[in-house]
């Protein structure tokens, strides 16, 4: 699915030298690379703040925590305090919300886009009233979700908005960074990630000093001095090693997903017209980086093993939805009356292909003819 030993390749010489950096100047705890990399984010982004993190699960925790720290005067948020986010993505985003001490409000997704729906976005929030404090979209494959519907409605109700940025590095929305649209936006860093390091790794992005300021003590134990802390805290720092890694890989970042998008455009050229198979659609007004390239398709497990056995790697991304995980069974989450329908039946039918920056033509032709062959 991912070829890392031939983007490690592609920049060994700059990789190299930087990490010779790190063992030259021991300085492993907020060496200098983790400051040089916030500031260069935070201009990539546009944005006022980056903070580095330990992962991207851990920046979305941050982000949940110093809001309620700053909007509620609290450490965490209660039970009753409802985040509406989708049940279709990976468990970090709900359990996030889980252990800022809220509650998820599941809601249903596009079926075009596997975002998040903001008519039922909007419904929910009529229905739940002042329960709700915030909404949590994910830019799902490296598509933004339709953010300026979602920060009409949450500005419309005082509502803040995280995004979750992790598949989507690089992406834009309205001519905006995602994770500069929002009240805080979550990166991670780790290794199959648009942007990956070496280990794991994350970023928390804001416009807003308060926000950032509670950010950064939460992230050394909860506190400016670390002997004398203010708030419940974590060890959630970047490491300088990793912060070292991601500098170089920052300076490929947008050619290597100008890369991403020329093979998502071969694979849909080729399997726009293969029965069965629905390829990617985008969403007007935003960019696509491709952190999967992801299909639609009929009899999805019979397909993959058909492609397996041509030696053609593929993946589900993601076959169980949040609200159907015993995590957040009984007490623990919110589905609408209705259910969930369109998160179930995505779950049952995409498929990823795939998508490495450097694969070359032969490889994406290979993938090609073992899909139509497997189809057929």
């Amino acid at each position: 699915m991912l070829d890392l030993a031939r983007q490690y390749a592609h920049m060994k010489e700059e990789i190299d030298a930087a990490i010779t950096r790190c063992l030259e100047h021991q300085r492993w705890i907020f060496g200098p690379e983790v400051g040089e990399l916030e500031d260069r984010m935070s201009s990539y982004l546009g944005i006022a703040n980056c903070i580095g993190t330990s992962s991207g699960t851990e920046a979305l925790v941050l982000a949940l925590r110093a809001l309620a720290i700053v909007r509620r005067d609290e450490e965490y948020w209660s039970r009753e305090s409802l985040v509406i986010t989708t049940a279709f993505t990976f468990t970090a985003t709900g359990d996030a919300i889980l252990r800022s001490g809220a509650t998820p409000l599941f809601v249903d997704i596009d079926p075009v886009s596997f975002n998040l729906d903001p008519v039922a976005v909007r419904s929910a929030i009529d229905e739940h009233g002042e329960k709700v404090v915030g909404i949590m979209p994910v830019h799902l494959y490296g598509q933004g979700a339709d953010m300026d519907a979602i920060m009409s409605i949450a500005d419309e109700r005082g509502l803040f908005v995280v995004e979750d940025v992790a598949q989507a590095f690089g992406a834009e929305a309205g001519g905006r960074r995602l994770g500069a649209v929002g009240t805080a936006g979550a990166f991670s860093f780790f290794p199959s990630k648009n942007l990956g390091g070496f280990g794991d790794g994350g970023m928390l992005s804001t416009n807003d000093s308060t926000i950032a300021d509670v950010v950064r003590m939460l992230i050394k134990h909860g506190g400016r001095d670390k002997y004398n802390v203010d708030h419940i805290g974590y060890n959630a720092r970047l490491d300088t090693l990793q912060a070292a890694v991601l500098l170089v890989r920052l300076v490929y970042i947008d050619e290597f997903n100008s890369k991403r998008r020329a093979i998502a455009a071969r694979y849909s050229d080729a399997l726009a017209s293969v029965s069965g198979v629905t390829t990617p659609a985008f969403n007007e007004g935003s960019s696509h980086v491709f952190h999967q390239y992801t299909l639609r398709v009929s009899n999805r497990d019979s397909l993959q093993a058909a492609l397996k056995e041509r030696g053609v790697s593929s993946m589900v991304y993601y076959p169980h939805p949040l609200h159907k995980m015993k995590v957040f069974g009984t007490g623990r989450s919110i589905v609408p009356a209705g259910g969930l329908p369109e998160s179930e039946r995505a779950a049952t039918e995409v498929l990823s292909l795939p998508m490495e920056p450097l694969q070359d033509e032969a490889t994406t032709e290979t993938v090609i003819c073992a899909l139509r062959d497997s189809v057929a």
